[in-house]
């Protein structure tokens, strides 16, 4: 394999806990919440599934079902989908249901997984190219720059930009045609089998990853350095980033 394409939540990345979430909404509204409400609220949205890159949602309402399914196709979906949710929680501010999901878009909200970096400024040192891949409604670009993981990734190929959500290959086909690469010298590395796992329909290779906390998956991410090899043309390390 000669180049590989990354997955974002759950794979380089760990969304921040529902409660550490909801705080930080609460403190941007400056609404107060006793704690036994905060936390009382905090797990009634991840019951909910309302965090994206968080659970999965227990069960979908009639207002979100007709949108769950495609929610990744456009930023409006996606918003729709999510705040549609949170607001099957009461709040005590109707503005934190958008306040919320504003802040899921934030860089701060966001934590790589503690061998990310490592692999990756690996891979740019072996010339191999890398794409992130992700079913998502907003641009997570600010997210790599903030957290120094921007210089070792080639290309961004997200759902919303594209109107196509992962399994569909066309995402894929657009993802290996951004880094000049043949699928079958291609390798995927995602947490989702059903979604990350299309990438097999065009030919490339599935690697995966358990979605677990930062703090439980220290280096799941190490044994990709053993599915790639060096360019073997002499290009520097990181010439086309």
């Amino acid at each position: 394999m000669t180049a590989v394409l990354f997955d974002f939540s759950g794979t380089l990345f760990r969304v921040e806990s529902t409660e550490s979430w909801l705080r930080g909404a609460l403190a941007e509204a400056q609404v107060e919440l006793a704690e036994a409400e905060l936390v009382e609220a905090a797990q009634a949205l991840e019951a909910m599934g309302a965090l994206p890159g968080g659970v999965d949602p227990s069960w979908l309402p009639e207002d979100v079902a007709s949108v769950w399914g495609v929610r990744d196709k456009s930023e409006e979906l996606h918003r729709a989908a999510y705040t549609g949710l949170s607001r099957h929680v009461p709040l005590p501010d109707d503005r934190l249901h958008d306040l919320l999901y504003d802040r899921h878009m934030t860089p701060a909200a966001w934590g790589p997984y503690p061998d990310a970096a490592d692999v990756l400024r690996e891979l740019c040192e072996r010339g191999i190219d890398v794409g992130v891949v992700s079913n998502i409604g907003w641009d997570l670009r600010p997210v790599f720059r903030e957290h120094g993981l921007d210089p070792y990734v080639d290309t961004y190929v997200l759902s919303y930009e594209h109107g196509i959500q992962k399994p569909d290959r066309r995402l894929f086909e657009a993802a290996c045609a951004a880094l000049d690469a043949g699928p079958r010298d291609v390798v995927m590395v995602g947490d989702n089998r059903r979604a990350d796992g299309g990438a097999a329909a065009l030919g490339c290779a599935v690697h995966f990853v358990d979605h677990l906390p930062a703090d439980q998956r220290p280096d799941a991410l190490r044994p990709v350095l053993d599915l790639v090899v060096p360019r073997a043309n002499g290009s520097s390390p990181g010439a086309n980033k």
